[in-house]
């Protein structure tokens, strides 16, 4: 039995993880106090099969009774195999901005928080110890809903036990990269953004990725990257590492970031590493 609880902060986006994992097969509870998990667990135990695939989420919606989170995971872990966390999360700033948008009270304000920052600060203070077991930490910040989809099928839709290497470009002027394990900034090669035949363009085409590796110094780069890449990689799968998010960073997100992401994403499927890519920032508006 495979069992994931989707917990985290309010407004980071758990109705829509949970709504994603219900799709691809697992039974789903939403809002459930933590001490009743162990009930639901073992009964997809007993049910021969027909629950094989758990998905649980459990917030601060339970007032006093989340408080018990840490010691029922401690129980859940001794006494079932396959347990997994994954925590949601965003900036103060803009998980503030989507409860103002969506007009939407926090639930935190039942504890005596008069606005909706004092509230996030409260929340993000009682997930602490939740946020420091998590398997997983997904910021939904910058992602789009497209985006946060694809992350999950990479984490839960694949085969199990693998070690399972997500290659994700970014542009730092828009936002930097905090749930990744690993972070390259390839802002020191050359820039096709100064080439007013290649701004337009991306890393997804060859002449961009020419450019990018034109020199010999940028080769020297991809090489010795790609050398620590492989030396890493066995070494977070003895750890018992089941995910990697490597990000790679350049000033926008359209052109050096995206050919390296999409060049190690393609050199990890050629060495036998289950390995996907996405960009986040790269159809962003860039003038």
């Amino acid at each position: 039995m495979e069992l994931v609880i989707v917990t985290g902060m309010s407004g980071a986006g758990k109705s829509t993880v949970i709504s994603i994992l219900e799709d691809i097969g697992y039974y789903c509870v939403d809002n459930i106090p933590p001490e009743i998990i162990p009930s639901v667990a073992g009964l997809s135990l007993r049910s021969q099969g027909m629950l094989e695939k758990l998905a649980v989420v459990t917030d601060v919606r339970g007032g006093d009774m989340f408080k018990s989170i840490i010691p029922v995971l401690d129980s859940l872990e001794k006494n079932f195999e396959n347990v997994k966390v994954l925590f949601l999360e965003g900036t103060d700033e803009e998980l503030v901005r989507r409860y103002k948008e969506n007009r939407r009270s926090h639930p935190l304000f039942a504890s005596g928080c008069t606005t909706i920052a004092d509230a996030v600060k409260l929340e993000r203070e009682q997930l602490a110890g939740i946020r420091q077991r998590a398997d997983y930490i997904l910021d939904t910040t910058f992602i789009t809903s497209p985006q946060l989809k694809q992350r999950v099928l990479d984490l839960f839709a694949g085969e199990s036990g693998m070690l399972k290497i997500h290659c994700m470009s970014f542009g730092f002027k828009h936002g930097h990269m905090s749930e990744a394990d690993l972070v390259f900034d390839v802002r020191c090669l050359p820039n096709p953004y100064y080439d007013p035949a290649l701004r337009p363009l991306t890393g997804m085409v060859k002449e961009v990725r020419d450019f990018v590796l034109g020199t010999e110094e940028a080769k020297e780069f991809l090489q010795k990257l790609t050398d620590f890449i492989d030396t890493a990689m066995p070494l977070y799968k003895a750890e018992g590492k089941s995910s990697l998010l490597i990000a790679f960073g350049c000033t926008g997100g359209q052109h050096r970031s995206v050919t390296f992401a999409e060049l190690i994403c393609e050199h990890l499927k050629q060495t036998g590493y289950t390995a996907t890519v996405s960009h986040r920032d790269m159809d962003k508006n860039h003038c």
